[in-house]
């Protein structure tokens, strides 16, 4: 027999060739020249039905993936996706700030969990997903190497207001 069974989408996902391109092919493996490739972006508008704290997230990292070539067509999804996730995020957060991390039930007036918690863990691990999927936290951006340098340096959360 000889070969290995494998289930589909078990294990590491391949690293894209682009990405190997720019890292040197540490593995020396032959390239995948057909890779689909998809047109660079390098300034977009947020889609109008996004809302207002996702738009405000769509400003911040947009001009950033942009700078160091790293948005594509095929990468619009997931900026929609974390966008939206974010402004779930915070609603969230501003629920749970308002109203505590338990609420009486509205028949019984027992206390249970305040339904914001859960949406907040979920748009939280939605936020690791596809932040990690653009490259937007320090593990994933450790593996990227942009094409372009973007010598700014400073915060581009502090003007964030507070919840």
């Amino acid at each position: 027999m000889g070969g290995i069974a494998t289930v589909a989408g078990r294990g590491r996902k391949p690293k894209p060739t682009k990405l190997k391109e720019l890292n040197g092919n540490a593995g020396k493996r032959a390239l995948n020249k057909n890779e689909p490739k998809f047109d660079q972006i390098s300034n977009i508008e947020p889609p109008e039905w996004l809302e207002p704290l996702a738009v405000e997230m769509w400003q911040r990292v947009v001009p950033q993936l942009c700078a160091n070539d790293l948005l594509t067509v095929g990468d619009l999804h997931n900026v929609e996706a974390f966008c939206t996730a974010y402004a779930r995020w915070r609603q969230s957060q501003i629920e749970i700030n308002n109203h505590g991390v338990v609420v009486p039930h509205p028949e019984t007036g027992v206390l249970q969990k305040n339904p914001a918690v859960t949406v907040m863990n979920e748009t939280a691990r939605q936020l690791v997903t596809f932040g990690s999927l653009l490259g937007l936290d320090p593990s994933s951006r450790a593996r990227l190497t942009g094409g372009a340098k973007n010598e700014t340096v400073g915060n581009a959360f502090a003007d964030l207001d507070n919840f």
